[in-house]
């Protein structure tokens, strides 16, 4: 069998892929904790960020794009959303079938209170981190989802 030859960059990104997946879980279980007052869970929050993040209402379809996730998954949460008054549905003037998603008054009191109790949270991650550290990751993981997305449109 013939055995590829050993890279140091292969073994590095095969690293940091390694940690990103339990940082990825071990956010996610953080995040899920964090936000459990308010009635959300960490997706839940993540697709409220989105809609508040947008310029403007959005399809669901667009709110999944902007999140790099699976549209159908992004419905299901949406519809939670919905059943729980955090989010209603508004004509689409662009597309009959795909009405936009707004946020509703309980849906902003939710998100900000996220944010608030995520706020000092996040201080607290980030002490004895440098600023350039930081940005120097944040800058390999968007080139490493660059090249991801590209591979998933090819």
């Amino acid at each position: 069998m013939n055995e590829t030859p050993r890279s140091l960059t292969r073994d590095a990104l095969t690293d940091l892929i390694l940690t990103l997946f339990r940082v990825n879980n071990l956010t996610l279980t953080w995040g899920d904790k964090l936000v459990a007052p308010f009635g959300l869970t960490s997706a839940r929050w993540q697709v409220l960020g989105a809609i508040v993040f947008a310029k403007r209402p959005q399809p669901v379809a667009w709110l999944a794009r902007a999140l790099g996730a699976n549209r159908q998954n992004i419905q299901r949460i949406v519809n939670d959303l919905h059943k729980e008054g955090l989010v209603v549905f508004e004509p689409n003037p662009h597309h009959r079938r795909a009405q936009l998603v707004v946020l509703t008054e309980k849906g902003q009191q939710a998100y900000q209170a996220a944010i608030d109790a995520y706020n000092p949270m996040a201080d607290r991650l980030a002490e004895g981190l440098s600023l350039s550290d930081m940005q120097t990751a944040h800058r390999v993981l968007v080139e490493v989802r660059k090249k991801l997305e590209g591979d998933a449109d090819g």
